[in-house]
């Protein structure tokens, strides 16, 4: 009886390690791609801001139009 809860054991311990090392790798990983989303984000708001610089401002010809 105790031989197989030592084994039991053994293996549990075993499968909480390989748990552990996953969660680590998954926690790193999870850290990257924050990180590279930040950076997309970023880009894209560089991107946002030199289009709207882009467009022509709209001007007011019309005095109708400036009551607006």
């Amino acid at each position: 009886m105790k031989d197989s809860l030592e084994k039991r054991l053994a293996t549990l311990d075993a499968e909480h390690e390989a748990g552990q090392k996953m969660l680590a790798e998954l926690d790193a990983k999870r850290m990257q791609l924050v990180q590279t989303m930040l950076r997309i984000e970023g880009a894209r708001q560089v991107l946002k801001e030199l289009l709207q610089g882009e467009q022509p401002e709209a001007t007011v010809t019309d005095i109708k139009d400036a009551a607006r």
